[in-house]
């Protein structure tokens, strides 16, 4: 059996505790391969190492980071089927949505090429006699990155390029779920020139996560997950000490008025519900239909989400593939079956679904909730899995009353053609990020990403200006050089005098 082991160092290292975990090719229910979990000691060990590479790294020069940098940006392109490929075979995602995660990575790689303009810093002259002010930015030493399962490859390039790019070194806790694809990345860093120790891979459960959190070598924390891990991450990393980003759940809103497209605001739920299994914090999870054209935009959601094709994640023709685990397949299943008593109208039921010649999958199929209460489970909690909810309401007014009565606020979009409406959504809606006629308005890369409320633990979102500011610390200098012609001022034990 195929062992995954951790990355340290620039090469790999062997687990040395003893623990492994099981790594399931979700298409097959087959344990395919292992997963070193490292201990504590091994963690350390990691974090030594970063340690000393980043009295290299962190004095390096932009142009020595950015020729590395861009050399990795050439392999990762390279190298975007093999990384896909990986991502199919332990995550289950079709191929090309593992092909548009790596695409979307490939920005935050692209955005850490352009650092030595993002690190420029600020300089006023003679703010008083002879004396100037500068505003620096500075790497804050050894970081670590604790990544989901969901998008094993994305989310760690949404967080390492910036962090080495600054000058930082960095330990990667992949998800034990589907690790192999964090090690192909660190691989590849090497590949491209970027010094032993700068990033490394350790492999693990709770015990190497705790590790991590309380280190004392260890200066910030970035974490994508569920709300309730978000939240010990913050809590925990931030007692020791330590700056935290921690992105959390979503429950994220379609708001469709009555005059909105409704053919295209059916196709943008169907993708938004649907595409990735719905395994995305970005998902639209429910729909809230406005006014009269309820019935009428949940047959049309119907009739496409029936057309989906689900099948394994290598297989061209497959538009949607199994969930991660069978646990997390019967938790998702769950909330189907509770759904009508609790007041739902089951308009599709995806539990039970099966794929000829892959019967021991982890496979869900499409559901579809109408008349959902805001009082459900359904509603209430993350399902994290294909299950749309439609909620109804009269007006605009009550649409963003349900929204922003709820306690995640990561995303959110309205469909409409009529402009003022969408300016006030904007504005009024209680989200970190909005989309108008976007039904997943994830940023660009040199913009940021990140929720509000409980979607949310921390000051800084990731990636953009806010991943920069996070990944480096402000230091102002005020300078006097005497001028060569006089004679040196002398003694002045008073306050310095600005004027």
């Amino acid at each position: 059996m195929k062992t995954v082991n951790h990355w340290i160092g620039g090469k790999t290292v062997e687990g040395a505790s003893g623990n492994y975990g099981p790594v399931t090719d979700p298409a097959t229910g087959e344990v395919t391969t292992q997963v070193a979990l490292a201990s504590a000691e091994e963690v350390d060990a990691a974090v030594q190492v970063a340690k000393e590479a980043y009295l290299t790294w962190g004095q390096s020069s932009l142009a020595a980071r950015t020729k590395v940098l861009f050399a990795y940006r050439a392999l990762l392109d390279a190298n975007r089927d093999a990384i896909a490929e990986l991502i199919t075979a332990e995550h289950g995602k079709v191929h090309s949505d593992a092909l548009g995660e790596v695409a979307r990575g490939l920005e935050i790689v692209e955005l850490a090429c352009g650092i030595t303009t993002q690190l420029k810093g600020e300089l006023s002259t003679s703010v008083s006699n002879r004396v100037d002010v500068s505003a620096i930015r500075q790497p804050l030493g050894v970081v670590a990155g604790i990544t989901p399962f969901n998008f094993p490859a994305m989310v760690p390039m949404w967080m390492f390029p910036l962090a080495v790019a600054c000058g930082n070194t960095f330990i990667l806790k992949p998800s034990e779920k589907d690790p192999s694809a964090a090690n192909k990345l660190a691989e590849l860093a090497a590949e491209a020139g970027l010094p032993a120790g700068v990033l490394n891979v350790v492999h693990g459960d709770k015990v190497a996560v705790d590790a991590l959190l309380a280190h004392p070598d260890i200066a910030a924390v970035s974490f994508v997950g569920s709300t309730p891990i978000a939240r010990h991450i913050h809590t925990t990393a931030s007692a020791h000490g330590k700056r935290v980003q921690a992105l959390g759940g979503a429950k994220n809103h379609m708001l469709v008025l009555p005059d909105a497209d409704l053919d295209a605001a059916a196709d943008a739920a169907v993708s938004a519900a649907y595409g990735s299994a719905g395994e995305r914090c970005m998902a639209i999870s429910a729909v809230v239909a406005v006014g009269s054209i309820a019935d009428t935009l949940v047959d049309k959601i119907r009739e496409r989400a029936e057309k989906i094709k689900i099948g394994p994640g290598n297989d061209p023709t497959s538009e949607m593939g199994p969930l991660i685990t069978a646990a997390h397949r019967d938790k998702v299943a769950s909330y189907v079956k509770g759904a009508a008593d609790q007041g739902a109208d089951v308009v599709l039921d995806g539990t039970g679904y099966t794929v000829d010649g892959f019967e021991n999958g982890h496979w869900i199929g499409l559901s579809l909730l109408d008349n959902v209460k805001t009082d459900s489970d359904a509603y209430r909690d993350e399902i994290f899995g294909p299950v749309l909810c439609v909620l109804r309401t009269e007006t605009y007014e009550e649409g963003v009353a349900l929204i922003n009565a709820s306690p995640f606020g990561n995303g959110t979009a309205i469909f409409t053609r009529d402009g003022g409406a969408a300016r006030r959504f904007q504005l009024e809606i209680q989200a970190g990020m909005v989309g108008v006629n976007v039904p997943i308005p994830v940023p660009v890369g040199y913009h940021s990403f990140g929720g509000w409320k409980d979607s949310l633990f921390g000051d800084h979102h990731i990636y953009g200006n806010d991943g920069i500011h996070f990944y480096t610390r402000g230091k102002v200098v005020t300078t006097r050089w005497p001028d060569p012609s006089e004679a040196p001022l002398g003694i002045d034990l008073g306050f310095p005098r600005n004027h």
